[in-house]
């Protein structure tokens, strides 16, 4: 009788140990994403992904209409977004990258979105994008992720003719103002300021003049 009691007791002990152990866990890893988003958005963290200048690798992939996808098949001036469906960043990105991607000459084919994750929880990316632009639907690490070497989301890209990176970011400062994005001081293509909304600042840029990659 007090032996099977104080299994009972032990076991109850260990039980609230255990919730309280994930509780802990789940605590910091939550506080540990804050940290790092806090540490984006003041530019401390670069961004994850080919550089400036850098040649992208070719790659095959299938776009959410059943065409293929290539990266010679890319215009000049492409703009290139990686998102996924867990990312909240994503979803605060996405009205101003839609907004700029609709702006774009050439329609759809300007611009490549990359959805990164679970297929079924794709959907509500995949139908605001795909009005402005090729959306393909990957896992991690997958073909077109790898070639540009995504590995954070959001993270954008703009290429030039010869599909070589020209910016690459978590925001929409990090791109060209020749793309109608606003520059890193809030300024469009034209130098009219911006209230920046939807920026995460901490990406890197490549001046026009200073012919990296070239």
């Amino acid at each position: 009788m007090i032996l099977a009691a104080a299994v009972i007791v032990v076991g109850a002990v260990c039980a609230v140990d255990l919730l309280l152990s994930l509780g802990i866990v789940r605590r910091l890893r939550e506080h540990t994403a804050e940290l790092e988003e806090l540490a984006r958005i003041k530019g401390v963290i670069q961004p994850r992904g080919l550089a400036a200048g850098t040649p992208v690798p070719d790659f095959a992939a299938v776009d959410t209409d059943g065409a293929p996808v290539r990266r010679d098949a890319l215009p000049a001036d492409a703009l290139v977004g990686f998102f996924s469906p867990t990312c909240g960043p994503c979803k605060d990105l996405l009205p101003d990258f839609t907004a700029l991607a609709a702006r774009l000459p050439g329609g759809r084919t300007q611009t490549l979105a990359v959805v990164v994750g679970d297929p079924d929880a794709a959907g509500e990316l995949v139908a605001a994008l795909a009005p402005v632009a090729t959306v393909v639907v990957e896992r991690p690490r997958g073909a077109v992720s790898a070639a540009f070497e995504v590995a954070n989301y959001p993270t954008l890209f703009s290429l030039d003719a010869a599909h070589r990176v020209d910016a690459v970011g978590h925001g929409m400062a990090a791109l060209p103002g020749r793309l109608g994005a606003p520059g890193p001081d809030g300024s469009g293509p034209d130098g009219a300021g911006s209230d920046g909304a939807g920026q995460v600042v901490g990406g890197q840029r490549r001046a026009e003049s200073a012919g990296v990659g070239r």
